[in-house]
C-alpha cells in the first residue's frame, strides 16, 4: 500500500452506468463501505431515489453526487468529470460499469448495432479512464476497475459478437492502462462476469434459455447483484494495490473447453 493512499472516508468513486443493475448495486456497496460516490448514467432517477435513502439529508451533499454521462460521448464525459471534481475535488476509484447489449449473431448483425455497442462499451471505457487516470497518478492513488465479460475470452455462450468484440476490447485496454500507470500507484483491473441477475438478463433472455444457462454454470445459478459489487470492492480497496492487469472470472465454475 503507497504512503499516497488516502482512507477510504476521503476516496472519491466514479460508476458509470449506475442507475441500475450492476451500477446501482456497485454504488450500494461503494457507499456502504464508506466512499463518497459519484453517480453517472443518462438518467440517475432511479439511483437518487434508492441511494438517498441509505444516507441522512446531512450527509447526502458530502456523499453523494449525481451527473448525467453518455460514456459515447467524450464531451459529455470530460463535462461530468469536471463537475465531479469541482464538487469533491478528486476522483481516486473508477467503476467502467456503463454498457450495452443487444443479442445477435453474426449475419443479423448491422452496421448500426456493431458501432453502437463499441462506442458505448470499448469507447465509453476509454474515454472515462483516459480522463480520470492522469489525476490519479498525480496524487499516487488510484483504481479502475472495468466491467468486462465471460463473452471477451469465449465469444459467449449466445449469438453476440459485437457485445463479445467490444469486451474484448476492453480486457486489451485493462492490460494497456495496467501496464502505463503501474509505477504510480495506480492499478487497472477487470471483472469478467457470465450472466448477473439483471434486467438486462431476464428482458433478452427467455425463462426457457435462463434455465439452460443455470444448468451449464457448475454452482446452478447466476451471480448476485451483490457478489459482482463485492467484487469491485476487492478490486477498489487500498489493500489491493498488488493487482493490476488481472480479469478477475465470475463465472460460477463454467469453463470453455
Amino acid at each position: 500500500m503507497t504512503l499516497n493512499t488516502p482512507p477510504i472516508s476521503e476516496q472519491v468513486a466514479l460508476v458509470t452506468g449506475a442507475n441500475a443493475g450492476m451500477g446501482l448495486a456497485t454504488a450500494k456497496a461503494l457507499l456502504a463501505a464508506g466512499y463518497k460516490v459519484a453517480v453517472t448514467d443518462l438518467d440517475t432517477t432511479q439511483a437518487q431515489a434508492a441511494l438517498s435513502l441509505m444516507l441522512s439529508p446531512k450527509e447526502q451533499n458530502k456523499r453523494l453526487f449525481f451527473n448525467r454521462m453518455d460514456v459515447s460521448n467524450q464531451a459529455e464525459v470530460h463535462a461530468a468529470c469536471d463537475a465531479i471534481a469541482q464538487h469533491f475535488g478528486r476522483i481516486d476509484v473508477c467503476v467502467n460499469n456503463a454498457g450495452f447489449l443487444q443479442y445477435a449473431n453474426c449475419e443479423d448483425t448491422t452496421p448500426e448495432l456493431w458501432h453502437k455497442t463499441l462506442r458505448i462499451n470499448l469507447d465509453g471505457v476509454f474515454y472515462v479512464s483516459q480522463r480520470v487516470a492522469p489525476g490519479m497518478k498525480a496524487r499516487g492513488f488510484g483504481r479502475i476497475v472495468n466491467v468486462a465479460s465471460y463473452g471477451a475470452k469465449t465469444g459467449g455462450l449466445s449469438p453476440l459478437p459485437a457485445y463479445a468484440a467490444s469486451k474484448g476490447g476492453v480486457v486489451s485496454l485493462t492490460f494497456s492502462f495496467a501496464r502505463e500507470y503501474a509505477a504510480f500507484g495506480v492499478t487497472c483491473n477487470a471483472l469478467a462476469p457470465t450472466f448477473v441477475k439483471t434486467q438486462m438478463l431476464t428482458d433478452q433472455v427467455s425463462p426457457e434459455r435462463q434455465a439452460e444457462l443455470r444448468k451449464m454454470i457448475p454452482v446452478g445459478r447466476f451471480c448476485e447483484l451483490e457478489e459482482f459489487a463485492h467484487a469491485v470492492l476487492f478490486l477498489a480497496h487500498p489493500m489491493s494495490g498488488f493487482i493490476t492487469g488481472e480479469v478477475l472470472d465470475l463465472n460460477g465454475g463454467l469453463q470453455f473447453d
